[in-house]
């Protein structure tokens, strides 16, 4: 194929008057004379000029939005408004058609519900282009972090026969016919002639394998799929989505909530810097997006203002204990404004309550510790009692602004007899387990780690409302499309 160059170096180029072949897609076609063409290196457009008056009718009617088509033409200084440059074409060659009765990604603006309805077209859009820009960016930031920290990469498993959260919620995985199964004598399902001859599930979390790859490399961290079946259709929640889950040897809470904290700023940091067309326009979408709310609903701070308050504070670090206190005397809370009132200790925390410590009492990221035992893992180390005797877990969530928890992680019970007693208190099957409790029975160490969600960070990072919106081709209940 012939050389092309991509969009983003001619918009960038100060050599003019020579020859150049670019490739991409239709957005516009004006006055049978100007074609915007896209070709996904950059956001923006280049214009090709058309000599119209010497191009033949059948080729004109062909350049449509959302055509494939190559140029080969001449750089030019654009003498029109908008654009530094242009094209001016000596040829033009359909590479693809595109119906416009049909193409359904016409040059307006179009809802994000429908763009959901055509997600493997969305990409298309500027809004998307610039999502998954930030999405790649993340990607690479948190492997170069922790690359940079001498972490080792380990690839945990997807299928695997562990609850790691013991939350039951669990995608199966069998090869079993489905019609007619095999049955034990008590009529159950005979997993025993199943591929892997046992139950098996795609997992909900790499922890409890990252730990024992932490018992020999010190400092480890997965990066993958994950699975949950958990029939939610909030803008929060999906049933595949991506986690990024560090382990640390010889390492308690504190050092946990460091790591933690430092591995975002970084990546919030990477992102302004190396992202600045992307979340300049996300920026100014946002600000569009707001005009339209009431007042009392519009955010206080831009996308842009949101991330530098990130990065510029410290983060607030509290006990849970702590937070109850300020969330039972709160103004919401007491005029009956939280949807779940908070009236005693104990209370699992929900978005609203996370969000109004960091957005309106502390006006900073959270860092929330010490949660009650009932509420958490088993595996989560436990503290002494408190001073009334209540019991709590080495525990830590990190709430942002505009999304709640962003990372869940905690130090780990690495004393087998606790484990042990709360795996029985829990009916956890220890049999099970077997293999995690052996790094408690040999050579056990202090140990922690967390969960960072892939695409609550994305959705962060990127201003979107929705989850459905920073992951390629969403999986959710009653959907699973492309």
């Amino acid at each position: 194929m012939i050389h092309r160059e991509k969009v983003k170096s001619l918009l960038e180029t100060n050599e003019f008057n020579r020859e150049v072949t670019v490739m991409g897609w239709v957005r516009t076609f004006r006055n049978n004379q100007f074609i915007a063409i896209n070709d996904g290196s950059c956001m923006g457009n280049i214009q090709i000029v058309v000599d119209f008056n010497n191009t033949p009718d059948e080729l004109l009617k062909r350049i449509n939005t959302g055509a494939a088509i190559a140029v080969k033409g001449t750089i030019v200084e654009s003498v029109g408004k908008g654009q530094r440059v242009d094209i001016k074409a000596d040829t033009i060659e359909i590479l693809g058609d595109s119906d416009p009765d049909k193409f359904p990604l016409q040059p307006k603006k179009h809802s994000l519900e429908f763009l959901r309805e055509i997600a493997h077209l969305r990409f298309r859009t500027n809004t998307f282009n610039a999502v998954f820009k930030v999405r790649h960016a993340l990607a690479f930031a948190i492997h170069q972090f922790y690359n940079e920290k001498g972490f080792v990469y380990m690839h945990t498993p997807i299928i695997t026969a562990s609850d790691a959260e013991g939350a039951g919620e669990m995608f199966k995985v069998t090869t079993l016919d489905l019609d007619n199964p095999p049955r034990t004598e008590d009529g159950k399902v005979d997993f025993s002639e199943d591929f892997f001859a046992r139950s098996a599930n795609l997992t909900v979390s790499g922890q409890l394998e990252g730990e024992l790859a932490a018992m020999a490399f010190g400092q480890i961290y997965t990066f993958g799929p994950t699975f949950r079946a958990e029939n939610s259709n909030t803008t929060r929640h999906l049933a595949e989505f991506w986690m990024v889950e560090p382990e640390i040897a010889f390492a308690d809470l504190e050092d946990n909530m460091n790591l933690a904290e430092e591995m975002l700023k970084y990546l919030i940091d990477y992102a302004l810097k190396n992202c600045k067309e992307e979340l300049e326009f996300l920026n100014s979408r946002l600000l569009e997006e707001e005009k339209s709310k009431p007042q009392n609903e519009r955010s206080e701070l831009s996308l842009l203002d949101k991330l530098n308050f990130c990065l510029n504070n410290d983060f607030e670090r509290i006990t849970y204990t702590e937070a109850i206190k300020i969330l039972k005397s709160s103004k919401p809370n007491q005029k009956k404004q939280f949807k779940y009132l908070i009236d005693e200790w104990g209370a699992d925390l929900q978005s609203e309550h996370e969000r109004y410590l960091v957005e309106k009492h502390f006006k900073k990221p959270v860092i929330l510790t010490d949660y009650p035992a009932d509420i958490k893992s088993f595996y989560m180390r436990q503290n002494e009692p408190d001073e009334l005797g209540r019991n709590t877990v080495a525990a830590m969530d990190i709430l942002f602004p505009g999304i709640g928890e962003i990372v869940g992680g905690s130090q780990r019970e690495e004393r087998l007899e606790k484990l042990t007693e709360r795996m029985e208190k829990m009916n956890i099957p220890q049999e099970e387990l077997w293999w995690f409790l052996d790094t408690r029975r040999f050579g056990s160490a202090p140990h922690a780690g967390f969960g960072l969600g892939f695409e609550r960070l994305v959705l962060f990072v990127s201003g979107m409302t929705n989850i459905r919106d920073v992951i390629a081709f969403p999986r959710f209940p009653k959907n699973a499309e492309f």
